[in-house]
């Protein structure tokens, strides 16, 4: 309890541990993608890689799952950017199509906590 109570209080270090995630984020997805590479040729089938999210119940309630969530906090990461004037939003969008959503939704937060620090000292 106290490690959240400390993340709270010190922004910086909270958003060094979304920047951390970002990269876990960005690696993760990638192995599997490669690994998928290897296993099903070098072209990336999207058609391929989408029947095999569907594959079974369990792979279908994941990938429900994340189709949803990440849609709506895609959103709210569009309209909160705005809010605050967030710099460096393309890496955001690029990223969650081209890497991963695991790696643009912390980036964003990464990017957000640090605006936010940079509103607070201004004040």
């Amino acid at each position: 309890m106290n490690t959240f109570y400390s993340l709270k209080n010190n922004k910086y270090k909270l958003s060094y541990l979304y920047l951390v995630l970002a990269i876990f984020g960005a690696v993760l997805p990638m192995i599997s993608n490669y690994n998928f590479a290897l296993e099903y040729g070098p072209n990336f089938d999207i058609l391929k890689f989408i029947q095999l999210a569907s594959n079974n119940p369990a792979a279908e309630s994941i990938s429900r799952d994340l189709l949803i969530g990440a849609s709506a906090i895609f959103i709210w990461i569009i309209n909160e950017s705005k809010k605050l004037n967030i710099k460096n939003m393309w890496i955001v969008y690029i990223g969650t199509f081209l890497i991963a959503f695991a790696f643009s939704a912390p980036f964003f937060l990464f990017l957000r906590e640090r605006r936010l620090i940079e509103i607070s000292e201004k004040n």
